[in-house]
């Protein structure tokens, strides 16, 4: 299977301009998973650019957009 980087590269929304996994997908993916965080592609642009990738922060985000309430236990 041959990657697609320069086709990824033109919907990737991943702001980090030093990151070495800019279109390259699996690899960001398996990166992001291994620290127990979510790829920038997931996250809504304006919480994208604080470069808080964790589940966390994430869940915290699309609640709030999404008008839900997280209840922490």
């Amino acid at each position: 299977m041959r990657c697609k980087k320069e086709e990824n590269l033109k919907f990737c929304t991943c702001s980090y301009q030093y990151c070495n996994k800019k279109g390259i997908c699996c690899e960001c993916i398996k990166y992001h998973r291994e620290n127990n965080e979510i790829p920038a592609c997931l996250f809504p642009s304006e919480a994208e650019k604080t470069y808080d990738r964790s589940l966390e922060f994430f869940l915290k985000v699309w609640a709030q957009k999404l008008g839900y309430k997280l209840v922490r236990e």
